[in-house]
């Protein structure tokens, strides 16, 4: 396959089949705004990784959070930190937006309060109402439900730490990626995937790994913790000629937007998702990355 895709968090009960259609539509658009070349059905595979959360026999995996009855035995201090980040920077991008009538996609945002109440705030109180203000947010409309916010970090977590599980995982894209992939396209906990995958002694050939809203620069839960481990601050390069991350200003979930900083050789573009800023088929469909793709397919 020429290009081989890697979704993010909120996938659970999606398998690759579901997604793929989706993902190469998307990519087919992007790709006409640089009349590129058109990827037809065997260019294009998917990983689908999302089923290795799913749970065998219990349902507490998809059940919905009531936040009042939250467990700060099951928040970590990291997890807490990124949530309340999120939750800063919601207001931040919430205070700066455009007002009514300037920008039709943004009138109308709910009110998104500040963090008030400072260290004080005791768990899970604090995280609590970190929830309950994002959930308020268009930025996380298609990631705002309780639920997926805190098992999507949860995944995250389990994916860095877990090895059984990130075998698993890393094994559906060793099935995907072959000789002939050119383009490695990945979107939010997808990047991390993506960039361990793509950073182990392979036989593979990819000439471009494109990350998208990707959560790779947040230290603690996520930097610090890649294998390989950072060294001296900078994190190891993935085997690949070239890599481009693509990120949206109001994308609350790459909290840090220049991954350059921390890792050698990255190229960091923007592009404008509107309130769905974290929202994959925005991402995939941008002329930004449609360049990308077209200029690494040409290549081969």
């Amino acid at each position: 396959m020429r290009v081989v895709g890697i979704h993010g968090i909120g996938q659970t009960f999606k398998g690759a089949a579901q997604l793929k259609p989706e993902w190469l539509a998307a990519i087919n658009a992007g790709l006409e705004e640089v009349k590129g070349i058109k990827l037809g059905d065997g260019d294009f595979a998917m990983v689908g990784f999302g089923p290795v959360f799913r749970p065998d026999v219990t349902r507490s995996g998809d059940s919905a959070i009531d936040l009042d009855d939250v467990d700060p035995d099951e928040i970590d201090a990291d997890e807490q930190a990124v949530l309340v980040a999120w939750w800063e920077e919601a207001a931040r991008l919430a205070a700066a937006a455009p007002k009514p009538g300037n920008d039709p996609e943004r009138d109308e945002e709910p009110t998104i309060q500040g963090n008030e109440e400072d260290t004080r705030v005791r768990v899970p109180a604090l995280v609590q109402r970190a929830l309950r203000q994002l959930t308020k947010s268009r930025f996380f409309s298609e990631v705002s439900a309780q639920n997926v916010l805190l098992f999507g970090l949860r995944q995250v977590r389990q994916f860095l730490h877990d090895p059984d599980i990130k075998a698993k995982v890393l094994a559906r894209v060793d099935e995907a990626i072959t000789t002939d992939t050119r383009v490695v396209v990945a979107h939010s906990l997808g990047s991390i995937v993506a960039y361990e995958a793509l950073c182990r002694d392979t036989n593979w050939n990819v000439d471009t790994l494109v990350t998208l809203g990707s959560p790779l620069g947040i230290r603690k839960l996520i930097f610090d913790v890649l294998t390989p481990k950072p060294v001296g601050g900078v994190g190891a390069s993935p085997k690949v000629r070239r890599w481009v991350n693509v990120s949206d200003e109001g994308d609350i979930v790459a909290l840090v937007k220049d991954l350059a900083p921390l890792f050698k050789g990255v190229e960091d573009v923007r592009v404008y998702n509107g309130w769905k800023s974290h929202n994959g088929s925005r991402y995939l469909n941008s002329k930004q990355v449609g360049e990308v793709l077209a200029a690494a397919l040409a290549r081969g």
